[in-house]
């Protein structure tokens, strides 16, 4: 689910900027647009880090009260 509403986020964020035709002041903005991309992808890794250790664990204590109930 986090997997496909970060990136979503990001073009959103990126989209609305409204500065890629204003000479210099462009060339600044699509730098920025760039390191703006790369961060959004090390969040979007991080969230889904985050994501895949809850259902590591929630499986783990899943199987933990399966066996407890057998």
């Amino acid at each position: 689910m986090y997997k496909r509403l970060i990136p979503a986020a990001a073009a959103l964020m990126l989209a609305g900027c409204g500065l890629a035709d204003v000479g210099a002041a462009g060339a600044s903005a699509g730098t920025s647009a760039v390191e703006q991309a790369k961060q959004a992808k090390e969040i979007e890794a991080r969230a889904q880090q985050r994501v895949d250790a809850a259902v590591k664990q929630a499986e783990e204590q899943r199987k933990a009260a399966e066996d407890t109930a057998q």
